[in-house]
């Protein structure tokens, strides 16, 4: 009887101190880490769990190797660390950072194309993008990238972002083509995107880009030159900025995209369209209006006649003097 005591007695000590070693360990495991910055570390594809260890050890994510390692033997996910670029913020735990890459929580870089963007522009910025891989494609027809803001783990390539941009906007061009306006002054999706391209160009106020497209396809039914200032700006740097006023040399100067110069729509667009663009181009307003200045406020003065725009004109003048006198009176 008293050797059972005694061996009960043991059993009962073992079981305290084995629960004490797990309060202990999972005071360890929860507490936080010893990052004081956040800190991105790459976990290669076939590192085990002894070489995450390692790896985050290193990076200072963690102060205990052989405790992450053991937190991987006991949890049910320990076979499922991922590789990947994971991110830990200051004072990480380290059941955060084996959480966050038993779930795959990698981190995700980003592009954006803004809307009116060329592809000599974008061309610039996919290649300083960090994480991508391969070189980026040598033709971006213009307008065939969808805008938008594109998420890309580090190792994909340029051409895949760009082969998911150019689908993307396949996407939408298919979807606003099958409920276009009937007896468009045009007949393919390619010239929808030049138009398109033309009225992300000319506006940048939302409400005003179907009575934009709605002049344009007024003039394109009655013959009329778009005459479009960035159109002729296209033709002179291919995308690039201009940096400056366009000269009246320029207006004449006898390029594919000088709708001034030349009649109907230009070969190409001259920038990356966004939905909205495409949808006005496709979907203009009915209206009588032939023409459109700035009116000095950020948005257009539209007319139907001639004479009207001139004194459109006049005003647009008047407000430019009046800048140039007092440079705090433009918006």
């Amino acid at each position: 009887m008293r050797f059972l005591a005694k061996l009960f007695g043991l059993l009962l000590f073992g079981a305290a101190a084995g629960l004490v070693l797990a309060f202990l360990a999972r005071e360890r495991i929860t507490a936080p880490g010893p990052l004081t910055a956040e800190t991105i570390v790459e976990i290669p594809r076939g590192l085990g769990a002894a070489g995450i260890a390692e790896r985050l050890a290193a990076a200072g994510v963690i102060s205990d190797p052989l405790l992450f390692r053991l937190s991987a033997r006991l949890s049910d996910e320990g076979g499922s660390l991922k590789a990947g670029e994971y991110a830990f913020p200051p004072g990480a735990s380290l059941q955060e950072a084996f959480r966050k890459i038993a779930r795959g929580e990698v981190v995700q870089r980003r592009v954006t194309l803004a809307e009116g963007v060329s592809s000599l522009s974008f061309r610039a910025l996919l290649d300083q993008a960090e994480g991508l891989e391969g070189e980026t494609p040598a033709e971006l027809p213009e307008g065939t990238l969808a805008p938008d803001t594109y998420f890309y783990l580090k190792g994909e390539t340029r051409a895949a972002l760009v082969a998911r941009m150019i689908q993307a906007q396949t996407r939408i061009l298919d979807e606003l083509w099958a409920d276009r306006a009937p007896d468009l002054p045009f007949s393919t999706r390619e010239e929808a995107l030049v138009l398109a391209s033309i009225i992300e160009k000319e506006t940048g106020v939302a409400a005003e880009r179907e009575r934009v497209a709605g002049v344009f396809v007024n003039r394109l039914r009655q013959g009329m030159r778009l005459q479009s200032d960035p159109t002729v700006i296209y033709g002179v740097v291919k995308g690039a900025d201009l940096g400056r006023g366009l000269r009246r040399s320029e207006l004449d100067a006898a390029t594919p995209w000088n709708t001034y110069a030349v009649a109907g729509l230009p070969p190409t667009p001259i920038a990356h369209p966004g939905r909205a663009s495409i949808a006005a181009a496709l979907n203009p307003m009915e209206t009588k209006d032939l023409y459109f200045v700035a009116d000095g406020s950020g948005g257009h003065a539209f007319a139907e006649t001639l004479d009207q725009h001139n004194a459109n004109v006049r005003r647009w003048r008047e407000v430019e003097r009046a800048r140039a006198a007092d440079p705090a009176q433009a918006p």
